[in-house]
């Protein structure tokens, strides 16, 4: 399969998309319960959120990590998500961007973009990149009072595939089923992907 380098891959629905975090259970219940997130949630801290189920799984190690044993599927508004790309900067700069302009849009910018390797279930890297998004400020408060439109704990789902895993399984049948997620061509050049390139060959995982 030919993976564009930098491509969002996501589930999603004509009016949401899943994205995964995982936390602490004292941070975990409260929010499963209220439907939102809520103290011991902090607003004032940047908060990442990853389409990517695997790369998620590759974070929490399959949510055996101290402070991620819990991993959450929060649905949010696809406009809520056009709005978080349209207001990011990439936490590096492109080749050949002009220095001082990316650090004046860093500062600007209440929402990080970052392209990192998409894992295996094995962790293994892949020569193909999926996004964060790290939400802060605006975005953070635009995130748990407008865009959420539920929160479910899949830790249940995780342990189970980790288990099929450990067993020598083929997994693939399991894991939630990620497409191509559409973004105008404004968005797409706005967060660096690559939705029509193959993967530069002058670039590394």
């Amino acid at each position: 399969m030919n993976v564009p380098y930098r491509q969002i891959r996501a589930a999603y629905t004509d009016t949401t998309i899943t994205v995964y975090q995982a936390y602490d259970p004292a941070i975990a219940e409260p929010a499963v319960a209220a439907r939102r997130f809520v103290p011991p949630f902090k607003r004032e801290r940047m908060t990442w959120i990853k389409p990517s189920f695997l790369w998620m799984m590759y974070r929490c190690g399959w949510a055996t990590k101290p402070g991620q044993t819990r991993v959450l599927a929060v649905d949010i508004t696809r406009a809520g998500f056009a709005w978080a790309l349209e207001h990011s900067c990439l936490s590096h700069p492109e080749p050949g961007t002009d220095a001082a302009e990316w650090r004046q849009r860093l500062r600007a910018s209440p929402v990080r973009v970052q392209w990192d390797p998409e894992r295996t279930p094995r962790h293994h890297a892949l020569p193909y990149r999926s996004i964060q998004v790290g939400l802060s400020g605006a975005a953070v408060t635009r995130y748990l009072d407008e865009w959420i439109t539920g929160i479910t704990d899949v830790t249940g789902m995780v342990h189970d595939v980790h288990r099929a895993l450990r067993a020598g399984r083929d997994v693939t049948d399991l894991l939630p089923r990620e497409r191509p997620y559409p973004l105008p061509t404004e968005l797409a050049r706005t967060v660096g992907a690559t939705p029509d390139a193959p993967r530069p060959a002058e670039e590394g995982v």
